[in-house]
């Protein structure tokens, strides 16, 4: 079969998720495995989010709120945000492809660390615009780096905030400097999936410059912090002019009558919420101090996953996480982002860390 499409399509990876639990126990025969590959909350959903499900699944036979008004009217009043800003999407990612639908044409340029979160690239070279990386300074962001890669084509650049797998975030004070010498034409996308994670104050948060004359959008997700990844819900915070845009360009129903309520509620469940930080805080010190004892090299994160530096011995990520996996555990190799030396590892329970620690020595 011949099809006629876009040659730029040539040049996108296909996404590959982390390996599944399931998978594993199948190929290798191990029960119990534990997955520490795609930054998920340890302890689950939140409980009043299931229990807004519950309460839902008598309602499934109708459509849902195309513009999920009560979700978007809770999500600005918790955060002091105008309703009109905010849009929804099916996963964060949902907001990514449509920004590159309504920003992007073919030539266009847009900056972005080196490495980031992949669907950048593969929303970017969809529209047939091109990528144009800046690669990150001792596991930072090099905002001085991406000011000198701005030119004429340029029409978005896309932060990490904190960076993912980096783990590492921008100061406020960078950030403004680093906006002020943006053109107003281009928009700046802050990607914040993990902002709930930060303990550093002085990190910087896109709702704070909404209301810049720059065109900033904020980008988060109910999948990390509040259990939600399995229900595919996120939003972006954005001027109401380009909010508009993406509205008319999304799927009329993209967020689903659960995830609605899901969302709704579990942005309500301090206590999960608190419950969560205080677990991968902990727990993340603790695996700090295990590591230091094998010295073994790592990167401290300000999210709920962290890189670990494996290579040594003539070994890879690549062989440290195959040998990890009949012993039932799953990481990340950070191959595919530029680090054939690390390995990316998200912070579970404290048995599961344990757990890790213990494969890990084995392994190496």
């Amino acid at each position: 079969m011949k099809l006629k499409v876009p040659d730029y399509l040539s040049l996108i990876k296909p996404y590959v998720p982390g390996k599944l639990i399931e998978a594993v126990q199948r190929e290798y025969g191990v029960d119990h495995t534990i997955k520490l590959a795609s930054n998920e909350n340890p302890l689950g959903p939140s409980p009043m989010a299931v229990e807004a499900i519950r309460q839902a699944l008598d309602e499934l036979h109708r459509y849902p709120d195309a513009r999920g008004y009560k979700l978007t009217l809770a999500i600005a009043e918790q955060y002091h945000i105008d309703p009109v800003s905010i849009v929804l999407g099916n996963g964060s990612d949902d907001i990514i492809a449509l920004l590159a639908s309504v920003l992007l044409r073919p030539a266009d340029e847009v900056i972005l660390p080196q490495p980031s979160f992949l669907f950048y690239e593969i929303a970017l070279r969809s529209m047939g615009a091109r990528p144009v990386w800046v690669p990150l300074k001792s596991f930072n962001t090099d905002l001085a780096g991406m000011i000198e890669k701005i030119s004429p084509k340029t029409r978005m650049i896309f932060l990490n905030v904190p960076h993912n797998p980096a783990g590492t975030i921008i100061s406020k004070s960078d950030f403004e400097d680093f906006i002020a010498q943006i053109p107003s034409q281009i928009v700046t996308v802050l990607d914040e999936a993990y902002i709930e994670f930060v303990k550093e104050p002085d990190c910087a948060n896109s709702f704070e410059f909404l209301h810049s004359d720059k065109a900033i959008v904020g980008m988060r997700t109910f999948s990390k912090a509040f259990g939600l990844a399995g229900l595919r819900v996120g939003y972006g915070a954005m001027p109401p002019v380009l909010a508009e845009l993406l509205h008319r360009v999304r799927q009329p129903f993209n967020v689903n009558v659960l995830a609605q309520v899901a969302a709704k509620a579990a942005l309500k469940d301090s206590k999960f919420l608190e419950k969560t930080l205080q677990l991968v805080h902990t727990e993340l010190e603790f695996i700090y101090t295990a590591l230091d004892s094998l010295e073994v090299p790592y990167i401290r994160s300000e999210a709920n996953f962290f890189m670990v530096e494996v290579g040594g011995g003539g070994q890879t990520a690549d062989d440290i996480f195959k040998k990890l996996l009949p012993l039932g555990v799953i990481v990340r190799p950070m191959t595919s982002y530029g680090y054939p030396q690390h390995i990316r590892v998200s912070i579970g329970k404290h048995e599961e860390n344990i757990r890790f620690i213990e494969a890990l020595e084995q392994a190496i």
